[in-house]
């Protein structure tokens, strides 16, 4: 499969970027790998695949951005891998070893005890093997239990009649029932945490799937009705080009696109300036208003890679339409009383495609292992989704990572809200989160919520998605369980939030976020007893 000739022709492989990729995860962490720098940057190369890649610059950003984001998938895997057992370690009679010897090292300082001799004895593997049998039925060994084992191995405890040797007999026997009883103990814990190694594996392979579903979206995406969008935006793309040569702007390179909803996505390739004294200036201006004279809607500014301050050849601006409502956000957080660090983590994001991201992340717990696990939720959806990842494997990745990545079990919850502020939609994505609170104008709130497992619990998720039309002076809530379960007069504990937003008179979005989170810490007595984050956003129609 490969990608046909538009604009100057690019041509991609699909198997060269899966291969490609897939190499990353081979590469040491201290190599970092530049495109760029493989391919060179000067605009004079020769005819070939070089120059026609050349003329593709989104392909070039587009792909380092995916390489970085496997790269960081990688060192996961590696670092989950440095734990790795052989699997033959879990065979019965590997099991039988590994407590055989855990038990002898615990006998040691206990040499003086009746009992030591024979449980030291390389002689008595059976005698052993009997004990160990015993406590992998039953989870630990009784003091009759253990007489049995060694009156079977023809070694008869004898004593009990003289008060002071026997009272010696029964402390040497109790001393050795908990020594063996904790060393199952400690045995058993590393027999799961071997098996959850072995989960793991398995997770590896799901991981790489996603990641190979992402680099085929992305060769798909660039294939495309390509044909198609270069008629239909052709004469478009001449006009703008031509337009802006009129105002001294040499384009080098053009993307338009359309999305479904109707919003125009255009990246415009030009020279970089050569720094403050460069007389020309900066182009983003004149292109807004050369954008909007061609395509017929408001085009404004959307993210801007100056090249002057990158240190490269060329700056990569992307416009989009203008949205049709404005945005306000108002957010409040309190860490739990006592706690060093919150475990809760949040993200306010706008997206390449002119989207807001809205996200909670709820680590299981409180301090620093809850902030852990919510910081890796937050980080790994911002990076994957700024790399073109779709939602759904975005989620699924950072479910996999969570459940391999800690010595201890550790789960965060993914509230998110994504906000489609030029086609008027917002699209809700609930793993294990709080209900999402809307309340609309003169009318009562609505609940949004779902019963799922945080990331991390699952080797497979189910995603709950929800999608709603905004309308104009919506007020949207989203909470972390902090806020939603510190009142304890409500056996309901989602009502009171419904309630309490009913009865708040103000939209300042920011006065409600801090009216609810000073409620919640006066439900606790002036005491926060759980991390709270609290998201409040308003849409305002243009």
């Amino acid at each position: 499969m490969l990608q046909r000739e538009a604009f100057g022709g690019t041509v991609i492989y699909f198997k060269e970027i899966l291969i490609a990729s897939l190499g990353l995860l081979l590469v040491p962490n201290n190599i970092s790998i530049d495109i760029e720098e493989i391919l060179g940057k000067s605009k004079l190369l020769g005819p070939g695949p070089q120059a026609r890649l050349e003329n593709n610059k989104e392909t070039i950003y587009r792909l380092n951005n995916v390489s970085e984001t496997i790269s960081e998938i990688a060192d996961t895997y590696k670092e989950a891998a440095a734990t790795v057992v052989e699997e033959d370690e879990l065979e019965e009679n590997k099991n039988l070893k590994l407590f055989i010897e855990e038990l002898q090292n615990n006998l040691d300082g206990l040499e003086e005890n009746i009992l030591y001799e024979d449980l030291q004895n390389e002689e008595n593997e059976e005698l052993l093997k009997d004990i160990f049998e015993l406590v992998l039925n039953d989870g630990q060994v009784t003091r009759s239990e253990l007489l049995e084992v060694f009156a079977n191995h023809n070694n008869y405890i004898i004593g009990f009649d003289d008060v002071e040797i026997s009272m010696k007999l029964e402390e040497d026997i109790n001393c050795i029932i908990d020594t063996i009883n904790e060393t199952y103990k400690k045995l058993k814990l590393d027999l799961i945490y071997k098996q959850k190694i072995d989960e793991n594996k398995r997770n590896l392979g799901n991981q790489l799937d996603g990641v190979s579903k992402v680099i085929s979206s992305l060769a798909d995406s660039l294939e495309k009705n390509i044909e198609d969008e270069t008629k239909k935006f052709i004469a478009k793309r001449e006009e703008i080009i031509l337009l802006a040569r009129e105002k001294n702007i040499d384009i080098e390179d053009l993307n338009i696109r359309q999305e479904k909803t109707g919003r125009y996505i255009v990246t415009v390739y030009v020279d970089s300036c050569v720094g403050p004294e460069d007389k020309r200036g900066c182009s983003v201006q004149i292109m807004e208003k050369i954008l909007s004279k061609v395509l017929g809607e408001k085009i404004v500014i959307q993210k801007s890679n100056c090249g002057f301050k990158n240190e490269t050849n060329l700056c990569v601006n992307t416009y989009a339409s203008l949205d049709k409502y404005t945005l306000q956000l108002g957010l409040s957080k309190k860490t739990k009383d006592g706690s060093s660090i919150s475990g809760d983590s949040c993200l306010t994001l706008k997206l390449d495609d002119g989207k807001y991201l809205l996200v909670i992340s709820d680590g299981m717990g409180t301090g620093p292992k809850a902030r852990e696990a919510s910081q890796i939720a937050i980080k790994m959806l911002q990076r994957l989704l700024l790399s073109g990842f779709d939602k759904d494997t975005s989620i699924e990745l950072i479910n996999s990572t969570l459940s391999q990545t800690t010595e201890e079990d550790t789960f965060a919850t993914l509230d998110i809200a994504i906000l489609d502020l030029y086609a008027g939609n917002i699209e809700f994505i609930k793993n294990g989160a709080c209900p999402t609170y809307i309340k609309e104008k003169g009318k009562k709130v609505q609940i949004i919520k779902a019963l799922t497992l945080p990331a991390g619990i699952l080797e497979n998720i189910n995603l709950v998605v929800y999608d709603k039309d905004i309308e104009a002076n919506d007020i949207l809530l989203m909470c972390s369980d902090g806020i939603m379960e510190s009142n304890t007069e409500y056996q309901n504990k989602e009502l009171w939030l419904r309630d309490i937003l009913e009865s708040i008179e103000t939209d300042n979005v920011q006065k409600i976020a801090d009216i609810i989170t000073k409620e919640s810490i006066d439900n606790g007595y002036g005491i926060a007893k759980d991390d709270m984050t609290i998201i409040v956003a308003k849409f305002i129609k243009r």
